[in-house]
């Protein structure tokens, strides 16, 4: 088995709410190819939700209730964009890097 720095952090969570990695050398494979497809819906939701936030924001009669629901889905997107982050950034390491 590959070093947890080897393998790839996938962009979903598993039934256990923990993350799922991908052990593979074929950057091109099925599932990586589901991964980055993923990762690029991901990212562009969340691209799509700070216009939407930005929007809102600039309205000055938001209610209280639809700023909750922004927070929450913010905070969804956040989440989504810094675990691509780390999942493209640990495949940028050196061998020398921790990345779990």
């Amino acid at each position: 088995m590959k070093a947890r720095n080897e393998l790839r952090l996938l962009p979903w969570l598993g039934p256990d709410g923990k993350p799922c990695y991908l052990s593979t050398d074929d950057s091109d494979g099925h599932m990586s190819r589901l991964a980055d497809n993923i990762e690029a819906v991901q990212l562009g939701m969340a691209a799509e939700l700070l216009k939407q936030a930005q929007e809102l924001l600039d309205d000055g009669d938001t209610e209280a209730e639809e700023l909750r629901l922004l927070a929450a889905q913010l905070t969804g997107a956040l989440r989504d964009a810094l675990r691509v982050a780390t999942s493209r950034g640990c495949r940028l390491a050196t061998p020398e890097s921790h990345c779990s």
